[in-house]
């Protein structure tokens, strides 16, 4: 059965743009082939990045660990195909800034060999939530809505924060983005199974699906695969189409009607909000014992000749991706990761794709214009009224362009999500999301700096402290060693047997120095 939202749970904001999902709605071009090189990043994910546990020469094979971090926050990286591994080496990643990073490069065998795996886990019920995280935690899978946070962290909400809720996220709300609808309209069953394996981990009492209602035939996938699996605690529920529904505070809110607190996360309310292709990579990780090597992704706009959804490996670059989609058109004028609300413009197309990776928009210049040059703010307000974060952008624009980056977080700086909303709308065509980019980049490198100086400060202080105690240990141990000679001097100076024997020995030696006298005389 499907539960429609009720007309009074709804978000603040948000905008109605045409989705263009028609391009590469349900259209599934099979698997890109697995090319010669692949180039894996070491930071696909929130947090630390993986450190290399291979060397140039050594060969590997298909679901190996290549590279992992210790560090809580953060994902193992596994090899996508058997292979040898060529190097580590600086290479061009898909990253708002362009830089080059750390990566492995690995040259495929062709044999597609798999490594040792660990034992599949069908009867996950019976087993403690830890040991499934800890499963996830490996099988390395990460946020595919594009967040990529890691999702065994995720998942840990500590006992302190039960969990009432699970939400799937199926809204896939942003303009062209086809991937997670194709995923539920073809593996709908997968996804049900990565649910219950959710369920049991959060122990939540129930699951809300939220998808968008320009998604018929996955709403109606996903409604079959739950009726099949005959747990009524589990509802589908259909959401308006209207950008960012796909947003985790937004859904929320129109699911449950709870708000995450500011600064927040979904957990401090008895919430948490896993993707639906995270929840499908989750049920291979701990069904198969298999980890995360690939993912769907929407190759689409009017700047591509074949507009459709590939399953690509991580690793390969964009251009592969491109080349078998048919190829550019001749409408080719920008490419862009992501979609047209929240990517961010490619200089090239030889970067890999990694797993957060979900659409690559090749956008004609109808669909991405060139922005008009930024004229001063009329102070319209269109801002705040799309704003679904209900911050106020125009006060956040003032400050981030003067740099006043404390004056930004007492606007709420780190609530913004960057949606692109306010950006969207503006009259001004000012780029108000790339000014609060800068201001959290910003931001993040001074409370980096200050951590490393209130670190420094605090070895300085405890080096001091050191110094400051061997040292008066030092000087009780000498004036214990002085009290002790007194005292054992005052002990012998008291003593009468031992004075009456220092007295008579000076009187002998007195006696001999008078005899020697005498007999110099004689």
């Amino acid at each position: 059965m499907i539960t429609r939202n009720p007309g009074r749970l709804d978000f603040h904001g948000g905008i109605h743009r045409p989705d263009r999902k028609s391009l590469s709605a349900g259209k599934f071009l099979g698997k890109v082939p697995l090319p010669e090189i692949l180039t894996l990043p070491l930071q696909q994910h929130i947090g630390s990045a993986a450190e290399p546990t291979v060397t140039a020469g050594e060969h590997v094979c298909k679901g190996q660990i290549i590279a992992r971090t210790t560090e809580y926050i953060g994902a193992p990286i596994h090899a996508p195909t058997s292979g040898t591994v060529l190097g580590i080496e600086e290479r061009p990643v898909p990253h708002p800034s362009g830089l080059n990073a750390p990566c492995i490069l690995l040259q495929t065998d062709g044999k597609d060999a798999w490594g040792e795996l660990p034992e599949p886990l069908p009867h996950y019920a019976d087993l403690d939530p830890s040991l499934l995280r800890e499963r996830i935690r490996w099988a390395g899978i990460v946020g595919l809505g594009g967040a990529a946070f890691p999702t065994s962290v995720k998942l840990n909400h500590g006992p302190d924060r039960p969990i009432q809720t699970l939400v799937i996220n199926g809204a896939e709300c942003e303009p062209y983005i086809t991937c997670d609808d194709l995923l539920m309209r073809k593996q709908a069953d997968r996804i049900m199974e990565g649910v219950k394996i959710l369920l049991h981990v959060v122990e939540a009492r129930e699951c809300l699906i939220g998808i968008e209602d320009n998604k018929p035939e996955a709403i109606t996938a996903m409604q079959q695969a739950v009726a099949e699996s005959g747990l009524e605690h589990v509802q589908v529920v259909q959401v308006a189409s209207r950008y960012p529904m796909g947003g985790e505070k937004q859904l929320i809110k129109v699911l449950t009607g709870k708000e995450v607190p500011s600064h927040g996360i979904p957990a401090e309310i008895g919430v948490t909000c896993i993707n639906v292709a995270t929840a499908a990579a989750i049920a291979d990780a701990i069904i198969a014992g298999r980890p995360l090597l690939s993912r769907l992704v929407t190759v689409t706009g009017e700047g591509i000749a074949n507009p459709g959804n590939l399953e690509v490996a991580f690793g390969t670059s964009l251009s592969q991706v491109i080349t078998h989609a048919s190829g550019l058109t001749s409408l080719a004028y920008k490419l862009i990761l992501g979609g047209p609300m929240m990517g961010f413009t490619l200089d090239n197309d030889k970067v890999p794709v990694t797993k957060g990776t979900n659409c690559l928009l090749l956008a004609s210049k109808e669909e991405a214009p060139d922005p008009d040059k930024a004229l001063p703010c009329i102070r319209c307000g269109k801002c705040v009224e799309v704003c679904p974060a209900q911050l106020l952008p125009q006060q956040l624009y003032w400050h981030a362009r003067a740099k006043d980056l404390d004056k930004t977080r007492e606007y709420n700086l780190f609530d913004c999500i960057e949606c692109g909303c306010c950006s969207w709308v503006c009259p001004s065509h000012i780029p108000l999301v790339q000014y609060y980019r800068f201001a959290k980049t910003e931001t993040w490198a001074m409370e980096k700096e200050k951590q490393q100086a209130e670190e420094a400060r605090r070895r300085h202080e405890a080096r001091t402290e050191r110094l400051e105690r061997l040292e008066r240990e030092r000087k009780a141990r000498l004036r214990q060693k002085k009290e002790a000679l007194e005292k054992k001097a005052a002990r012998g100076a008291a003593d009468p047997k031992k004075t009456a024997i220092e007295a008579a020995m000076k009187r002998v030696a007195e006696k001999k120095a008078r005899q020697a006298r005498e007999n110099e005389e004689n």
